[in-house]
């Protein structure tokens, strides 16, 4: 069982492999920091307060043994040394608290920001535009690797307050004994050194963990979602075996990851103990030969910690931004071709306080509909080469057209394309004699509501569903129940609106499904419906009685596609499609006698093997 869908659109490893950044990492690292520069600021203030602070102990230290050297009494000098500790002290714990209440909002925020923008990026393209990862590695992009970034940036400030108090101890040093200093520079040139050459094999190791982790992330979300159909064919154990081998591979990559990252860390510190070894070594026979004083002694190792600590994390901090230029390949690939700017655009987070409304526009005269005119429509699947070629149709006011043909003929394609879930190729739409030139942004409540062929529910409420996101108080929902012929089953429903529906709706049945999404768009009130085989899954009196209150409304537009004798008798035109193209078209009578096509539909020689004809045969994506 394979732990992704085919996907056409799929960046290959080779080409992931060959993928680069066209701008480093501190591009973006700069970015993350300007939209909020005072969260940053704060911080990196709060951390050398604190850095400094740490340098009053040892100073203070070095005066208390040399005190305790002297013969005359040192009680004034004490407590003007205990006074200053205790201010230090203040003075860290009080930047401590401010160093909490910005980093955490810095990189939550800077979070928010790219993950944003990857999902605007994501609803920018097409609707029937298939992700070039599974969702499961999609969500790992998300959750994982938009927090690098922001890390990162907290990190610089780690780093500067690191090299900070290392400068202060090594001047400090420097001042007492130039020899012993320079020993301690030492480890950290060859640190530096060797994060150098492990750059390479860091980066290699993250992106093969990551990777991992979204291919099991990937094959959970997929299992979840074909639970049923996994328990109808009896592979229970081969899935289970298929998740085995996933994770057995995740755990070889984290292992490989972790233990070198560990390895590296491990090489830093005790570089950085093998300076304070030596360092020792050569302040202890200084101290005998009374170059040092018991005070510089204790100074001394104390700032030997600060040079140890500096100099791993000058290693870690390399390892680091190779890991964050990971991160942002992956990020970009789902990006799917956007500037590389985009990934970092500035927009609105919301903190604090109410979230803002979901706009909601009624219907006005500004949106009526009089003619929808298509000219010329194509659109080939780049992966197949079918789809529909030179498309012409026209609907007007008050019509109810129906398009019809045989399996693959291209329904669903001239549907997608029409409304801008696909990209058509070439061709012209006309909405009352003006050009649709963004039909995605165009063909939206309320000029047209869509129910796409396989209807997606959300694990949420039946009235959640129903509105997704509308005001309810500008909506009537009692009437789209009853035009989708939904009353009965919503009094049947133990919870009734508020019914949870489950995973894709599966605690309702194919027709009630159906019927919730239809009454998803008719809530809309909109001025064209189209809909995509909707009653393929009603009874014939179900279906008889939705379209007979869909014409209820007043002035009502449909444009469906169907093979169902219900909708093609009430059709006021028909378009036949055959290898997408129009065969044929006109009313059912005329289409009857003329039309071999539409004869052979009409008896049902030609349909009925599968409901997702018109499909890419390689991509499953069906967005509605």
């Amino acid at each position: 069982m394979a732990s992704t869908t085919a996907n056409p659109d799929a960046v290959s490893e080779a080409e992931l492999k060959e993928m680069k950044l066209r701008r480093p990492v501190y591009y973006y690292v700069l970015r993350t920091i300007g939209y909020r520069p005072m969260l940053w600021i704060v911080n990196l203030i709060a951390l050398c307060v604190i850095v400094l602070g740490w340098q009053v102990p040892p100073l203070l230290a070095r005066e208390f043994f040399n005190l305790l050297g002297q013969s005359a009494p040192a009680a004034e000098s004490l407590w003007t040394l205990v006074i200053i500790l205790v201010v230090s002290t203040l003075a860290r714990q009080a930047a401590f608290w401010f160093l909490i209440r910005c980093n955490v909002p810095f990189m939550y925020i800077g979070q928010t920001v790219m993950q944003k923008n990857l999902l605007r990026r994501i609803f920018q393209l097409p609707g029937a535009k298939a992700l070039p990862e599974s969702p499961g590695e999609a969500v790992n992009r998300f959750k994982n690797d938009a927090f690098e970034v922001p890390v990162f940036a907290l990190w610089i400030n780690d780093t500067i307050g690191n090299v900070l108090a290392a400068i202060v101890a090594l001047v400090v040093m420097f001042s007492i004994n130039a020899t012993v200093t320079i020993v301690a520079v030492i480890p950290t040139i060859f640190v530096l050194f060797i994060a150098n050459l492990a750059t390479g094999r860091i980066e290699r190791y993250r992106k093969a963990f990551r990777e991992s982790s979204g291919k099991v992330m990937g094959f959970i979300s997929e299992t979840f979602g074909a639970a049923q159909a996994v328990k109808v064919a009896g592979a229970e154990q081969h899935v289970v075996q298929h998740f085995r081998v996933l994770n057995e591979t995740r755990r070889k990559a984290a292992l490989r990851d972790r233990l070198f990252t560990e390895l590296l860390q491990s090489i830093f510190w005790n570089m950085g103990n093998l300076g304070t070894g030596i360092i020792l070594l050569l302040a202890a026979q200084l101290t005998r030969q009374d170059q040092f004083s018991v005070g510089d002694f204790a100074l001394f190792v104390y700032y030997l910690e600060t040079i140890g600590e500096f100099t791993g994390f000058v290693g870690m901090f390399a390892a680091r931004y190779k890991q964050g230029g990971v991160s942002l390949k992956r990020m970009q690939r789902l990006m799917q071709g956007a500037p590389e700017t985009d990934l970092i655009e500035y927009g609105p987070v919301y903190e604090r306080g109410d979230l803002p409304d979901i706009p909601y526009t009624p219907r006005s005269p500004q949106h009526r509909l009089e003619a929808l005119d298509v000219q010329g429509l194509t659109y080939l699947h780049p992966s197949s080469g079918r789809g529909i070629r030179d498309i012409n149709l026209r609907v007007e006011k008050g019509s109810f057209t129906v398009i019809t043909g045989r399996i693959g003929s291209g329904k669903t394609t001239l549907l997608r394309s029409l409304l801008g879930l696909l990209p058509r190729d070439s061709g012209e739409i006309r909405w009352n004699g003006q050009p649709v030139t963004e039909p995605d942004n165009f063909f939206i409540p309320p000029r047209a509501a869509y129910t796409g062929q396989v209807p997606r529910l959300f694990s949420h409420t039946l009235r959640e569903n129903l509105l997704m996101g509308l005001p309810e108080d500008a909506v009537d929902i009692p009437a789209a129940v009853q035009r989708a012929v939904m009353e009965d089953d919503l009094a049947a429903l133990e919870d009734g609106l508020e019914t949870m529906v489950g995973p894709k709706g599966v605690r309702l049945s194919g027709g009630q499904i159906q019927r919730s999404a239809a009454a998803r768009m008719f809530v809309r009130d909109s001025e064209l419906y189209v809909f995509d085989d909707l009653s393929s899954a009603l009874d014939v009196e179900t279906e008889r009685k939705l379209w007979e209150r869909v014409f209820q409304q007043t002035d009502a537009t449909c444009l469906v596609v169907s093979h169902r004798q219900a909708a093609l008798r009430r059709a006021d035109h028909i378009i036949v499609l055959k290898d997408g193209q129009v065969e044929a078209e006109g009313t059912l009578d005329e289409l009857l006698l003329t039309s071999p096509e539409m004869q052979a539909l009409w008896k049902g020689d030609l349909v009925g093997e599968s409901p997702n004809e018109d499909a890419a045969p390689t991509a499953d994506v069906a967005m509605d």
